[in-house]
């Protein structure tokens, strides 16, 4: 619809569904399982990369490695495909260097595979490029028969640079563009969650973005997965929500937190289209990629996006009902410690039964349980199982876990040892089975050269289904080893098999006397925004070093942290340390919208607080008592308005020690 016709615009969020009329999803058959595929965009953003060799080469990756038949299907392109200006036809034009073929020539490579093509564009005058490409904003039903006639299967239609134009307006006039193509084409709304397209999105598209865009961290993906956790009554065949592509195999989390990211997506019913570039990942990426069982969940007929039970203290419990009856469940651990997460059965809404099977579907294991579910679950990690009644449990061995957990020096620390100190450990071991578990013993192994001596009982005798127990023990790693991350594994051997679980112990690098500038310091741990948390520079939100000089108010400091919100940079500061200074503030590269505020946080003890700082305002000092603590945090969150532009400075930071 031109400009003109359309006379709207957005003044605030949309209104709440209950002031509308009741919407229902499309009809037309198209994505009723979550959609799966590829999209570029996180791995190449507009680079040269992206271009017609790569695409094919995904195509080819479906097929060759296993993608296609685990259910990929949607090869899609995203922003900076075309050239920046329409041609004389007033048509969208494929850049001739990227794609020197055209796009209908790659539509039919893919196509060929048995696979299907899917395109971008935004609901603008401009994609959201900085580079400048030309949107379909009054070009609706020029540019759907243009894709049409490529034969493209999926579209991605983005937000920027909307005239103000409201939000259900743009996106249902393309809905009705594509619907007179006469070609079936999956409709992606990419308005980022600004409209709440949830309350009213389902009857124009079939899936939704609830989420600004995800970044290849671990505080981005868990952020982004905790808000579309709360939306679980929205989605459902052919109307999902989506909180963005994966980020499995970029290179910016561990293999766990893949695993958790891949976990918590299938859970959620979310698309899932994979942002990495399968010429360049290892084997460990294709093995996450690939888990049927998995993806299994991610595609149930029933549609069913898992609801979240239970959150506490960063510990979570999310169940999705499933079409044959079974419930799914995934025990999150958000936390930087191991944990044991559990419930029941009859919790997650089974009928009652003499015993259930529990399938672990990242170790392809079966188990039997009277009732509990529970799982030792490491730092950042997810356990996730599928639980169905069984009366014939008994084939089954009885479900066991087992773990080892530090004593913290507050809740949340990590698990700090010193050389030649003892440090307590505890171990546990929990049957949940029907039958007893016999001959139980556990063994603490550690690095060459530490030393483990128990506390109480590391023998059981018998451990009834339903109990567990557990052996203290006190851990002195040597006076030589060097800093490091060392592991602690609890190995438990009995009548009815072996289980382990590995644990890592922290020996921190002491500071240094006097003071010293953060910068020029180790830090014990660190999350971030947007992109990694910066050294002398501002934060540039993706690749280390892309930032800035550190500048607030017109005052340049050449030592300092550049951070964005949601921030944490822990030190070990081994009760040596007496004071912490900083000049903090709003980097002037973000000239509006900024808006945080900085915490020092001695152990458990919040230490100083700068109130919320906007890029009006001038850098202000921050002093902090931290006296006797054995970490410093230094925290920076939203100021409430959002963590777009929350670019945050510690500058000229600094720590006292004795």
């Amino acid at each position: 619809m031109p400009l003109a016709a359309a006379g709207l615009a957005v003044t605030g969020p949309t209104p709440a569904a209950a002031a509308q009329p009741v919407v229902r999803p499309l009809a037309d058959g198209l994505a009723l399982t979550p959609p799966m595929g590829f999209n570029n965009w996180n791995t190449t953003h507009c680079d040269a990369e992206f271009n017609e060799d790569m695409i094919k080469g995904i195509a080819d990756i479906f097929v060759s490695r296993g993608l296609k038949d685990a259910g990929y299907e949607f090869v899609n392109i995203d922003d900076c495909w075309a050239l920046p200006q329409r041609g004389q036809d007033g048509n969208l034009v494929p850049d001739p260097v990227r794609f020197p073929n055209g796009i209908k020539a790659l539509a039919d490579y893919v196509h060929a595979k048995g696979l299907k093509f899917g395109i971008y564009t935004s609901a603008g005058t401009m994609t959201c490029s900085t580079i400048g490409f030309p949107g379909s904003l009054g070009h609706e039903q020029q540019d759907a028969d243009l894709f049409a006639s490529w034969g493209v299967d999926y579209l991605k239609y983005d937000n920027c640079n909307n005239q103000g134009v409201d939000a259900r307006l743009r996106y249902t006039t393309m809905r009705d563009a594509l619907n007179r193509t006469g070609r079936p084409i999956v409709f992606s709304i990419c308005e980022w969650g600004e409209n709440r397209p949830w309350e009213w999105a389902k009857g124009v598209g079939h899936l939704w973005r609830t989420t600004g865009d995800i970044s290849d961290n671990w505080d981005s993906m868990v952020g982004i997965a905790k808000f579309n956790m709360t939306l679980a009554e929205h989605a459902g065949p052919a109307h999902w929500n989506d909180p963005d592509m994966l980020e499995v195999g970029n290179g910016g989390m561990t293999d766990t937190e893949y695993r958790t990211h891949f976990s918590l997506w299938a859970m959620m019913a979310a698309p899932l289209l994979i942002g990495a570039d399968l010429r360049e990942v290892g084997e460990d990426t294709f093995d996450i990629l690939t888990n049927r069982e998995i993806i299994a969940l991610d595609q149930d007929r029933l549609g069913a996006q898992a609801r979240l039970l239970r959150a506490e203290n960063g510990l979570h419990v999310l169940v999705k009902p499933l079409e044959n009856g079974d419930r799914a469940v995934a025990l999150f651990n958000e936390t930087d410690l191991p944990a044991r997460i559990g419930t029941t059965a009859r919790e997650i809404g089974l009928p009652a039964a003499s015993g259930y099977r529990l399938r672990d579907l990242w170790a392809h294991t079966d188990t039997h349980t009277a009732g509990a579910i529970d799982a030792a679950v490491p730092p950042h990690g997810t356990a996730v199982y599928r639980v169905s009644p069984d009366h014939h449990w008994f084939r089954h061995p009885p479900a066991v876990d087992a773990i080892v957990t530090p004593e913290p020096a507050y809740p949340g620390a990590l698990p700090l040892v010193t050389p030649g100190k003892q440090a307590k450990f505890t171990t546990s071991v929990g049957n949940a089975g029907r039958v007893p578990v016999l001959a139980v013993h556990v063994e603490l192994r550690l690095p060459e050269g530490w030393r483990a001596r128990p506390t109480s009982p590391p023998v059981k005798a018998v451990l009834p289904g339903g109990q567990r127990f557990t052996t203290t023990w006190e851990v002195t790693p040597p006076l030589d080893d060097p800093p490091g991350r060392y592991p602690v594994t609890a190995a438990v051997g009995s009548a009815a098999g072996r289980w382990s679980f590995t644990a890592e112990a922290y020996l921190p690098t002491s500071p240094p006397s006097g003071a010293r500038q953060v910068s020029d310091l180790p830090w014990l741990r660190a999350s971030n925004g947007w992109g990694p948390v910066e050294l002398d520079r501002s934060n540039g939100e993706q690749a280390a070093g892309d930032g800035g000089p550190i500048t607030i108010g017109g005052v340049t400091y050449a030592k300092g942290l550049g951070v964005h919100a949601h921030s944490r940079v822990e030190y070990f500061t081994g009760g040596r340390c007496s004071a912490f200074r900083a000049e903090v503030g709003v980097d002037d590269e973000k000239a509006t919208d900024g808006s945080v505020s900085f915490e020092v946080w001695a152990d458990g003890r919040k230490a100083a607080d700068s109130g919320v700082l906007t890029t009006a305002d001038p850098a202000e000092e921050l002093a902090a008592d931290i006296t006797g603590a054995t970490t410093v945090r230094l925290v920076v969150t939203d100021g409430g308005n959002g963590v777009n532009s929350d670019h945050a400075d510690w500058a000229d930071a600094s720590i006292t020690c004795d």
